[in-house]
C-alpha cells in the first residue's frame, strides 16, 4: 500500500491500519480537507470544507461530560 507524505493516518489506527487518512493541505483543492479509507486508498475519498472539518475535530476532541 503506497502512502504519500501529505496524507496523515489517524493516531487511533494502531497497527491494524483500520482507520482513515486525512490530507489537510492540497494545492489543487485549497480550503478542502480530504479523507480516505486507510485499508483501501483506491476507494473514493470524502472531501469537506476545511471549516467543517475543523468544527468536526473540535466536536470530537471535546472532553466528555
Amino acid at each position: 500500500m503506497t502512502r504519500q507524505s501529505d496524507w496523515h493516518i489517524s493516531s487511533y489506527s494502531g497497527s491494524n491500519d483500520n482507520c482513515v487518512e486525512v490530507k489537510v493541505v492540497d494545492a489543487d483543492l485549497p480550503g478542502v480537507v480530504r479523507a480516505r479509507d486507510s485499508k483501501d486508498i483506491g476507494l473514493p475519498e470524502m472531501r469537506v470544507p476545511a471549516a467543517a472539518w475543523g468544527a468536526f475535530v473540535a466536536y470530537v476532541s471535546r472532553p466528555e461530560a
